[in-house]
């Protein structure tokens, strides 16, 4: 079983990609879920972050309360390393157990959809890295349509990642998404014929 790792910044299109690739046949698991999955009711990782950050994170019926974690972590990178130090083992085993199970299926090609792939140390997890980008200014125009944030929070969100060219720099498989999404299918079309089809 191939395993790529698809990864990108905010708003540069992954899932878009990602549809791509499972219509050529890959199966996509998304490591956003397995975030979610990580911190759901009941799991030690929701407990953790509990313990860490107070009862404001709890949602009413005891899930994550995630705009209130986000606030708490989102302008104090200790905080948010705290915050990583608690998740990102929980999504490690559950990824790890989804990549037995689709291994025991038979899959032929996963695609492992996460953004902190690189931030994470998960890149061994992999085979090899896809990075889906665009142009800066493409970046901004999307997520300003996307989340309906303010261009100041935008520019934050943005800048609060790792850039996309340092990214870049880990991919086998580097996707332009500035333009449309026919020339973003050719690439990715191209892609899977020069690395998975042969």
């Amino acid at each position: 079983m191939k395993i790529i790792g698809l990864t990108g910044g905010i708003a540069t299109g992954k899932n878009a990609v990602a549809a791509m690739l499972a219509e050529l046949g890959a199966v996509v698991i998304d490591a956003d879920q397995l975030a979610r999955d990580a911190v759901a009711p009941g799991t030690r990782a929701l407990q953790q972050i509990v313990k860490c950050f107070g009862l404001q994170v709890l949602s009413a019926d005891g899930g994550l309360e995630r705009q209130a974690l986000r606030e708490l972590v989102f302008c104090d990178s200790q905080r948010r390393q705290q915050l990583e130090s608690l998740v990102h083992p929980a999504i490690k085993e559950l990824a790890l157990q989804r990549f037995a199970d689709e291994q025991q299926r038979g899959t032929q090609v996963l695609v492992y959809m996460a953004p902190l792939l690189i931030e994470a140390g998960a890149v061994d997890r992999v085979d090899e890295v896809w990075v889906v980008t665009l142009r800066p200014e493409v970046q901004l125009e999307r997520l300003l349509a996307r989340d309906g944030c303010s261009r100041e929070l935008s520019q934050q969100m943005i800048a609060a990642q790792m850039p996309l060219t340092e990214k870049e720099c880990y991919g086998v498989v580097v996707i332009d998404n500035s333009a449309d999404l026919a020339t973003t299918r050719k690439q990715v079309e191209s892609a899977w014929q020069r690395r998975i089809a042969v």
